[in-house]
């Protein structure tokens, strides 16, 4: 029903944007990894959505990709995922990592996402095996031996007492091809910064 919103950003709050379409504001809901490449408040932005309609409300879900709004529809095809489940496991991990842990039948790589029990794993990882192999393609080699650094990173932050959220801004932050032990010092030196 509503594909794409363009307009002005009005307000950020995670993880609940504003966005203003023509002197309407739509109240968008968007996971970790889109909200923190929006531009500052004030500026242009365009959303791909999803609507989602329930008898108590119209909650618009937003996304800065295809592949990201086309793994969040997949997700909530997943029995006992809903729509809030589907963005913190957006927020924690790429398209590209999760089409990754789905590949590799990685449960503990999920489970280390808030909200995500072993059960609903198992149930992910049988459910999405090669619906994200697109995503997953696109990744290529080079992008796995990232994610796996990146992954390592996080888990070094997550380790130090770092909330999901602020690693995954941190990860953001961070080269494409950094080592792990030079990737867990930026990230460190930006979190401070923060």
């Amino acid at each position: 029903m509503i594909g794409q919103l363009s307009g002005t950003l009005l307000h950020k709050q995670p993880p609940m944007i504003v966005v203003d379409c023509h002197g309407v504001g739509y109240e968008v809901e968007v996971p970790m990894s889109t909200f923190c490449n929006l531009p500052a408040t004030g500026q242009p932005v365009v959303l791909l959505t999803h609507l989602v309609v329930r008898e108590d409300a119209h909650i618009l879900y937003g996304f800065a990709s295809a592949p990201e709004r086309a793994a969040f529809r997949e997700l909530i095809k997943v029995g006992g995922v809903g729509p809030r489940t589907a963005l913190a496991l957006l927020s924690g991990l790429s398209v590209a990592e999760l089409a990754q842990a789905v590949a590799q039948q990685q449960a503990a790589r999920l489970t280390r996402i808030p909200g995500i029990g072993k059960k609903t794993a198992e149930r992910l990882l049988l459910e999405l095996r090669g619906k994200l192999a697109p995503d997953l393609a696109d990744a290529g080699g080079a992008a796995a031996v990232v994610s796996d650094a990146h992954a390592d990173i996080q888990q070094a932050l997550l380790a130090l007492g770092y909330s999901e959220r602020e690693a995954a801004a941190a990860l953001k932050a961070l080269p494409a091809d950094v080592g792990v032990s030079e990737g867990i010092k930026l990230a460190l030196k930006a979190l401070s910064k923060g």
